[in-house]
């Protein structure tokens, strides 16, 4: 059996459902997780989801902010709750499929200075990491698990467009390469889309709006990410290599999200 999981941060599903729905025909996804749904439970465009063949849903969702779902072919179970948001926000989502379980996360994005003693926003997205990589650490890495989501670091040097300049924004930080250096160790994760398309390879899933062109400035970041425990490898390698990829062409489709999918496929 193939199991493909996608990733997306679709900023605003009500807005981008259609996007949504195209994506699925194209690339049959069998578990869509999203990032930025921006709407309650009860607004999240659940029928749009039936017709486009994923009408298994797992939604926290909060009032114009934030707010992730697992849309899915196949039945989901209850997963253990990964919910480590010190403020309250809908950030993560969790269920299991197919025996696998998966968590979506929408890790803040921390804020503009890159300093936790006066930027709260920041403090904030450190804090998450750490009590994520806590939790995980009390976890089997043998267990089948999957961190998926926008998890809004950019943890390599050719994870961004200049290396150099971004170690002093936010997203590229040395801190927060440290903080995700910390997660990947908690279980020994496999970064699929990386073992996909090796260093020195570039690759990126978001680009700023505020480019006219992306593709032109190139000034992408990888944000979004595909994590598995050692209990995934096999299952993630069943080809000989991981299939896994960045769905670029989705950002230059008409009024995109600022990021673009990925997915990875597992031989279960």
């Amino acid at each position: 059996m193939r199991l493909r999981i996608a990733t997306w941060n679709v900023n605003s599903v009500r807005l981008r459902h259609e996007q949504a729905a195209r994506f699925v025909a194209e690339q049959a996804p069998d578990v869509l997780c999203l990032q930025e749904i921006k709407c309650r439970e009860g607004e999240f465009p659940r029928e749009a989801f039936v017709e486009m063949g994923l009408p298994h849903l797992k939604i926290a969702g909060q009032k114009g902010w934030h707010g992730v779902a697992i849309a899915s072919r196949l039945p989901l179970e209850d997963a253990p709750a990964l919910d480590v948001c010190r403020e309250g926000h809908a950030r993560c989502v969790g269920a299991t499929v197919a025996g696998v379980e998966i968590h979506n996360f929408y890790i803040p994005a921390g804020g503009d200075v890159p300093d936790r003693e006066v930027n709260p926003k920041f403090d904030h997205k450190l804090d998450f990491y750490e009590k994520l990589t806590a939790e995980l650490a009390k976890r089997d890495p043998k267990a089948p698990l999957a961190i998926v989501g926008d998890l809004n670091v950019a943890p390599g040097e050719n994870d961004v467009w200049n290396h150099k300049y971004m170690s002093k924004i936010v997203s590229h930080t040395p801190v927060e390469i440290e903080a995700m250096a910390k997660l990947h160790a908690s279980l020994g994760f496999i970064d699929l889309t990386r073992e996909a398309y090796p260093e020195p390879q570039k690759l990126a899933s978001w680009w700023s709006y505020r480019a006219q062109d992306f593709r032109v400035s190139n000034r992408g970041l990888r944000l979004d990410h595909i994590l598995v425990t050692p209990g995934l490898r096999d299952a993630a390698f069943r080809q000989g290599s991981a299939a896994a990829r960045i769905h670029d062409d989705v950002r230059e489709w008409e009024r995109p999200s600022d990021h673009a999918p990925v997915s990875a496929d597992f031989g279960l």
